[in-house]
């Protein structure tokens, strides 16, 4: 049995700190683009687009100034990238559907799918007990699926069944980029990994900015009311996106998905202030 001495190590206190912060900066991303919805803006790949050029130009001016072979392949990057990119396109997305509280609350789908994934492909042990939550967490998400689809409240969203099944399938894809990331940080280099996701990322928002939100863009009113949540959400998502492989190499994929629960219940107050 582990002791509380034993558990309240450092190491402990710094992934729970760290933990948080990744939460709070969630919260923010949550919020900015649930601002965004609210002001008729359909356009989630362009919220994410500067934050892989903020880490394509930081990261990856740092791997040039290194003047070193890459540590793992290209190509993994390439695909990390692409899983990534639509990951947070289908996230983003649903919050012109359904409501900021759901898309949080929902997204902790990722738990479950990190925990197998890790399981199997990275061999992490877990407890019987561990997929006793696991169910839990599957049945809470149901039942939110059900109460949105019986919400006669409409402040949810336009199409709030669909938009909670935008955010399952983006949090699927978030939990096989976490944990690709978590693979990547402890065979590679932090830094190599932050500068080539932001690098293909990049490549492949701006791609599909092209084909599918050129118009969006031109028909938005550039008022500092549209601006700043853009800028308030690259921010956040450019420290985000930063501190996640240290909580990963520190603690794992795991313990990131749990930290980020929190960011669930600050989204509950958030959705009300908006609704307010």
């Amino acid at each position: 049995m582990v002791t509380c001495k034993e558990f309240w190590t450092k190491k402990t206190l710094v992934s729970l700190g760290l933990g948080q912060f990744l939460s709070l900066l969630i919260t923010s991303t949550g919020f900015s683009s649930s601002e965004l919805a609210r002001r008729g803006i359909n356009a989630p790949t362009s919220q994410s687009f500067l934050n892989y050029v903020l880490l394509a130009v930081v990261y990856g001016g740092i791997v040039l100034y290194r003047s070193k072979a890459l540590k793992a392949k290209w190509y993994y990057y390439v695909i990390l990238a692409l899983v990534d990119v639509e990951a947070n396109f289908l996230v983003v997305k649903a919050y012109q559907y359904t409501s900021l509280t759901s898309v949080m609350l929902l997204d902790c789908f990722s738990i479950p799918c990190v925990i197998i994934l890790t399981w199997l492909f990275l061999k992490t042990k877990y407890r019987f007990r561990k997929f006793i939550g696991v169910a839990v967490c599957v049945a809470g998400l149901v039942v939110v699926v059900f109460s949105d689809v019986h919400a006669s409240d409409r402040a949810r969203g336009s199409n709030p069944i669909k938009g909670d099944l935008l955010v399952i399938a983006g949090s699927m894809l978030y939990a096989v980029s976490n944990v690709s990331e978590e693979f990547l940080v402890k065979s590679a280099d932090r830094v190599e990994l932050m500068g080539m996701l932001g690098l293909f990322g990049a490549i492949f928002s701006a791609c599909q900015i092209t084909i599918l939100e050129r118009n969006e863009l031109k028909s938005i009113h550039w008022s500092a009311g549209a601006v700043l949540p853009f800028i308030g959400f690259a921010a956040a998502m450019f420290l985000f996106y930063s501190s996640v492989p240290i909580l990963l190499k520190i603690s794992g994929s795991t313990m990131l998905n749990l930290s980020l629960l929190t960011s669930g219940h600050v989204g509950c107050l958030d959705s009300h202030l908006c609704l307010s």
